[in-house]
């Protein structure tokens, strides 16, 4: 069963390709990690939750992993890092990246089965106890 704040979020997307494919990331992502979807602010659908804690003393929770269909794409949030999976990423098919995102126009061109490793490979890696710092702040090497 869905989260009602989830539904009612995406409920609102009004992009009719993001709305299939935020459908399509909600079932994937549940499968991949085992969590239920829940809001993570006002527009990050978020499954589980990992605790960093950097060298600083800084520390902080965030989603294990996530996605939210934005307007110009469909964003997945891979917190470990889009460099620390090449091998999954470059088989991925067409999508566009930055530190911690994969961006998508269309999962109808993904391969969803590499798609799904990732997401949960990722979220393996940093609910684990592996893992401390977030792909932004320099990976788990840095």
């Amino acid at each position: 069963m869905v989260d009602q704040a989830v539904q009612a979020f995406l409920d609102r997307v009004t992009h009719r390709v993001r709305r299939r494919d935020a459908a399509t990331l909600l079932a994937l992502m549940e499968s991949a990690t085992g969590e239920q979807a829940a809001m993570w602010g006002p527009s990050i659908v978020a499954f589980g939750m990992y605790h960093y804690k950097y060298e600083s003393g800084r520390e902080g929770d965030a989603p294990a992993a996530g996605f939210s269909p934005r307007k110009a794409a469909s964003t997945v949030y891979l917190a470990d890092g889009v460099d620390a999976h090449p091998d999954l990423v470059g088989r991925l098919g067409p999508h566009t990246s930055g530190v911690g995102c994969l961006y998508f126009k269309d999962l109808g061109d993904v391969d969803l089965g590499v798609l799904e490793q990732l997401v949960a490979r990722s979220y393996t890696a940093v609910t684990t106890g592996t893992y401390g710092l977030r792909a932004r702040d320099g990976g788990a090497d840095s």
